[in-house]
């Protein structure tokens, strides 16, 4: 990968004209670039209506491969922040020779469930923002 496509936030009040007003600050690029495996956005939290189900209007959590999972603030939706995120080491025989975490979960205790697709099995975490 030569690149990282942004991932913007936009206004819809028009479906046909999405106006974007701000973009997700990526994972450092020299970081996981050239980490191995996959690098970039995966995968998001839902928030799906369901009573074990994590909903927030401000916080979106998404899976980014070698770059962990990453947790973003959207309150200010013209200046998102990244507020928290987790990288694991690379699992014992990864054919990646890197962590690649492509799916994520929060319930309802803010619990954050996240699995590598390989041999790193599933990651529990405490979500505390």
């Amino acid at each position: 990968m030569d690149s990282f496509i942004p991932c913007c936030h936009c206004l819809t009040g028009n479906e046909k004209n999405p106006v974007p007003i701000g973009t997700f600050p990526a994972p450092p690029y020299d970081a996981f670039a050239k980490r191995g495996g996959r690098f970039g956005a995966h995968n998001l939290h839902e928030n799906l209506p369901i009573p074990t189900s994590f909903c927030s209007d401000t916080l979106i959590i998404g899976s980014f491969f070698n770059a962990g999972v990453r947790v973003y603030d959207t309150t200010d939706p013209y200046q998102v922040q990244e507020v928290a995120y987790f990288v694991p080491g690379a699992p014992k025989l990864s054919p990646a020779g890197a962590i690649q975490l492509n799916d994520v979960f929060v319930d309802e205790r803010r619990i954050v469930y996240t699995m590598d697709r390989f041999t790193g099995g599933l990651y529990i975490l405490e979500m505390n923002v």
